[in-house]
């Protein structure tokens, strides 16, 4: 009779000594290890920080100490979870609309969301990391919602991730999407300039809504937000709009058009839900969000060149137009 097979022994962790790369050069050191120790909760990484046990160049050092290029680091053994099976994470690669060392610009499709979280196993990032292993970093710059289709920046060098949020964070960037409206816009209607506050439901879910009047209770909460407005093309009962956004508000191009009279086709969340229906179920069969992101203007990090990069409308909205002219 068979002896059972011995059980296999655990390693023990070892001490890692890793040189800081330029994917990670300007990052704290507790967020760096935060990546190099995944799985371990944040209150031991911090607790080993405190303890002296993470050393950079063979010093003590604090949790907001910032990291350069060549820098050791000192990675105590600490044991790391065993982790759980998990979704698979397909490796996918989308359409690149620009691409250097230092940013990658996709035109995402709609449907699919840029990270996972809150229900989604995964999005655009992990699966373009699973798509490109040998790439050492690989961070998302900003966010499109998951229904909004267009263009979506991604950093290949933290000095470029920095350098680009600063950007979006201080307005320097030209963002203009492309929406489908219910209705006749009017021409002179160019700019709307109109308060919005994010809530959570009674279902859980983050909503926006718009305050108007200093009298509102939450008023003081709410952030002012600005959106320009161009008829590209009048249609069949629609209208196809250019917006550029002066502000970057979660929803806001949607709640703020929804709010002008003129909800955005297929929006399941702000838009006239009937007209949604129609149209899924009529003979033109179009069943998601009209809203393409189609327009980036932004300083590159490392060149200081404007770049404007554009993305054309995806198939099914191009057809939609066409569909609806006069």
């Amino acid at each position: 009779m068979l002896a059972p097979a011995p059980a296999p022994v655990q390693e023990r962790p070892q001490v890692r000594r890793v040189t800081v790369d330029e994917g990670s050069a300007g990052q704290r050191l507790d967020n760096f290890l935060l990546r190099e120790l995944k799985g371990v909760p944040k209150t031991h990484v911090y607790r080993v920080i405190r303890a002296g046990e993470v050393r950079v160049n063979k010093g003590r050092a604090h949790a907001d100490t910032r990291l350069e290029i060549g820098d050791e680091v000192r990675v105590p053994p600490v044991r790391l979870p065993e982790k759980a099976a998990g979704p698979v994470v397909p490796a996918k690669e989308f359409p690149v609309v620009f691409e250097d060392d230092h940013l990658i610009a996709v035109n995402k499709p709609a449907g699919v969301a840029v990270h996972g979280g809150s229900g989604v196993s995964f999005g655009v990032i992990e699966q373009l990391r699973q798509a490109r292993p040998t790439a050492k970093f690989l961070e998302l710059v900003h966010r499109l919602d998951k229904e909004t289709s267009g263009l979506l920046l991604i950093a290949k060098k933290r000095s470029a991730l920095t350098a680009l949020q600063d950007q979006f964070r201080e307005r320097e960037t030209g963002k203009t999407y492309a929406a489908l409206v219910i209705g006749d816009w009017a021409e002179n209607k160019k700019v709307i300039d109109v308060a919005l506050l994010k809530f959570t439901g009674s279902d859980g879910e983050r909503w926006v809504r718009v305050v108007e009047n200093s009298h509102d209770p939450q008023a003081d909460q709410a952030k002012r937000s600005i959106s320009l407005v161009r008829v590209a093309q009048k249609l069949r009962g629609f209208s196809l709009l250019d917006v550029t956004i002066k502000t970057g508000r979660t929803h806001q191009i949607r709640v703020h058009l929804a709010h002008a009279g003129h909800p955005i086709v297929g929006d399941p969340k702000y838009g006239d839900f009937e007209a949604n229906r129609a149209m899924a179920r009529g003979a033109l069969k179009f069943d998601r969000m009209f809203l393409h992101a189609k327009r980036l203007q932004f300083t590159h990090p490392a060149s200081g060149e404007t770049l404007e990069l554009l993305a054309e409308l995806p198939q099914d909205c191009a057809d939609l137009v066409k569909a609806l002219r006069p």
